[in-house]
């Protein structure tokens, strides 16, 4: 591991260690928009074994365990991963299990399961075709990769703004994609294009802010880059509704099949 991408690792485990509670009762975690559109690709299968990608606090595979026989997270975060293991055993959920790894080079032999998934992980990586190469690895012959992830303009002024907003609020954001390059990162791995859909949803913007350890040290110049949005963006954009701000973004859903 290079030193850059070891640093980075470990902004993300101190952003993810900050956010472990936070991150797990946010509604924008739970919500149809983000959660049930990304489990539903997931086919219910009563003897299936899935994985999930950086797990966090393990809400997708809470969700996805009535589908399948067992579910497997990994998280890079010791906290998420206490967060998860303690939140799966009040809910009375027993077959799933979380365990520490690195989602770029797990520790798992090859084909050792019927589908993985994750959410909002891959803007979090330097170099996310990592993360697509060692989810087709380790799913078998025929099983499924499930991705959800917001996503940024084409428009290059809109996606660079966009960016420096996400990493002054969250020092571990490295860099949202768009649909089109995350299809293209499944197909680069030689995976076979299944679905694809956006779905657009919109969460509590001071929320948001307030939850990623960058936001209130940097509430001042977030503000001057909102009042300087360009007329092109399209994937992030904050409006007033009554007493509080939406942020509207748009969840990228990409399902390949392993062949």
């Amino acid at each position: 591991m290079s030193e850059a991408t070891d640093s980075h690792s470990t902004s993300i485990r101190d952003e993810f260690a900050h956010q472990a509670e936070s991150f797990a009762r946010s509604p924008t975690m739970s919500i149809a928009e983000t959660l049930d559109v990304l489990v539903d690709l997931a086919p219910a299968d009563p003897g299936a074994r899935w994985v999930e990608i950086a797990s966090g606090p393990g809400l997708i595979a809470r969700a996805l365990a009535p589908r399948v026989a067992f579910v497997q997270g990994f998280d890079l975060t010791p906290a998420m991963i206490e967060k998860a293991r303690g939140d799966a055993a009040a809910a009375g959920v027993e077959n799933v299990a979380f365990e520490l790894g690195d989602v770029t080079a797990l520790d798992v032999p090859d084909d050792s399961f019927d589908g993985a998934i994750t959410r909002f992980s891959l803007h979090h990586i330097p170099a996310p075709v990592r993360v697509l190469e060692e989810m087709r690895r380790v799913v078998r012959p025929g099983g499924f990769v499930a991705v959800g992830d917001h996503v940024t303009d084409d428009a290059g002024e809109a996606a660079a703004w966009h960016e420096q907003i996400e990493r002054l609020r969250d020092p571990s954001h490295w860099a949202c994609l768009t649909p089109s390059r995350i299809a293209a990162l499944g197909e680069r791995v030689g995976l076979e294009p299944d679905l694809e859909r956006i779905v657009p949803f919109e969460i509590d913007f001071d929320e948001w802010i307030g939850r990623g350890s960058g936001g209130p040290a940097n509430a001042e110049l977030i503000e001057r880059l909102l009042g300087e949005a360009p007329a092109t963006a399209e994937s992030f954009v904050v409006r007033d509704a009554g007493d509080r701000r939406l942020l509207a973004l748009r969840n990228s859903l990409h399902r390949w099949r392993v062949p």
